[in-house]
Parts: structure tokens; sequence; C-alpha cells
């Protein structure tokens, strides 16, 4: 058995299908680690929800990602659309509510110790342990299982630094652009900085990139995330970055997570 994990798909369903055949994945022995973002910005975010969702559940494990999350936004009556939107087919899809139910129930964080790996979106806020990002993670998987009314309220980049106090929207915020937003946070307390995109030598002044910062909690295990295209493939400093930007035309990259053999497949 081998566990491939995958970049940001966003909608880019043919390269998917590419990189599939690229690595001869087999669901009666393989496993796919999605690490969101499936959807949005790319042509058949449809597509990759239905071929995703019809895969034997202990086949794939699929964290979710912001736009993955901006689409359970906007079927819950989210007013604003963003410029790149391309959900449409999604939300007028005869199988919607099946679909979005499915998305609904995946986790923020993955976990798999005898791997020696875990996942999430854009990464584990550097404050945290395992054991609290794991927690964390709980909080706000359990809230998507409830009422939808909070999804309206959850943009925002505040609260930027976590305390354990954090209760209400601030908190489900937090944890949410923790393990779906994150790029750099600042060097003196570990503050989320939310609007910088660009790659680690162009950092805002007074931040580093998450992974680097000094006071970071160790976790044991190799972080696998997307999220940063600008970053680009990046195994290091106890992460593994594979958002190699499909979307954009550039690569949908899959890591073999047993040996580290990286494949790619040029999108969309």
């Amino acid at each position: 058995m081998a566990t491939y994990a995958i970049g940001d798909v966003q909608g880019c369903f043919t390269a998917l299908q590419r990189l599939l055949e690229v690595i001869g994945f087999t669901p009666s022995r393989d496993r796919l680690w999605l690490v969101g973002d499936l959807v949005n910005r790319g042509p058949q975010s449809l597509e990759v929800l239905r071929f995703v969702r019809s895969l034997p559940p202990d086949s794939v494990e699929v964290v979710l990602g912001n736009h993955d999350l901006y689409l359970l936004m906007r079927a819950a009556g989210y007013p604003k659309r963003a410029r790149d939107d391309t959900l449409d087919a999604v939300l007028a899809a005869p199988d919607r509510d099946e679909l979005l139910d499915w998305l609904r129930a995946r986790p923020l964080l993955v976990v798999d110790e005898a791997l020696g790996y875990a996942m999430a979106h854009a990464g584990v806020s550097p404050v945290w342990s395992l054991a609290q990002a794991a927690a964390r993670a709980r909080e706000v998987e359990g809230k998507l299982q409830g009422e939808r009314g909070w999804l309206l309220r959850l943009k925002g980049d505040r609260p930027s630094r976590w305390r354990d106090d954090l209760s209400g929207m601030d908190r489900l915020r937090y944890i949410v652009n923790a393990f779906t937003r994150m790029r750099f946070v600042s060097l003196r307390q570990g503050a989320l900085e939310l609007e910088a995109k660009g790659p680690p030598e162009r950092a805002p002044k007074g931040t580093v990139p998450w992974f680097r910062w000094p006071r970071r909690v160790p976790l044991g295990l190799q972080v696998v995330f997307g999220h940063w295209s600008a970053l680009g493939f990046f195994a290091g400093d106890g992460v593994l970055g594979i958002d190699t930007g499909c979307v954009y035309g550039g690569l949908l990259t899959a890591v073999r997570l047993e040996d580290a053999a990286v494949f790619s497949v040029r999108g969309p």
C-alpha cells in the first residue's frame, strides 16, 4: 500500500486524472491524502467533488481548505461573491446537497502517527502542540455539523493571536484561519499575518513563514500542507509543502509519503 499526498486541485479535474494515471493509483491498494481546496478557480469543481466523493472512504483523506469553506459559505447564503468564483455548477447541481453534506464532514486536520505525518490545508499554528491542534480542529468540525449561520460571519482576519480564552466567533475564526489561510506569522508573538501571499523571501517585515517561527511547538510529525503556491514545492523544517500552482498553469504534485518520491503533471 502507498499513500500519495496531492496538492491543491482547485477544480482541475483533468490534471487530477492524469496524475492518478501517472502514479498508478489503485483505490483497493493505495490511499490519497488531498490537502484541501478541491474546488474553485478551476473549471471542473463539480467533477472533482463527484469523483473524490465516489472513492472508497478508506482510500482517501481530505482536509478542508479555504476555498472549500468558501463554497460552504456560499451555500449557506454568504452574499459576497469572489471575482474568481467558479462554483455555480456545484451550487446548481441536482446532487449538490449530497456533495455539500460530504464536504461539510471533512476534517481540518488528519494525523497518522504510524506514517509520521499530519495534514492540514495551510499548516498547524506554531503555538499549538499536536494534541491542542487536534482538539481545536474538532471544535470546528463539530460546528460544521450543526447550524450554519455562523459561516456567514466567518470571514475576517481577527483575532490574529491565539489565546486559550477566546470564545464564540473569535475562537472559530482563529482556528479556521490557522488551518486554512496561514502563511506568515509575526516573529514576536506568532500572530497570523494573513494579507501577504508572496514567497518567503518577500516576507513582510517582522514576520516569518509559520513553520520557521523560532518558538514553534514541536509536533513530532512532518506536516503536509498546500495553500501557498508562491512557496511551491518545499521539503524541510519539518514540513512538506505541495501546492505547486496547478490552477495557474503550474504543476499538480503528488508525493508518495512512504519514500518521498515526487510525481507531477502540468495543469489545469
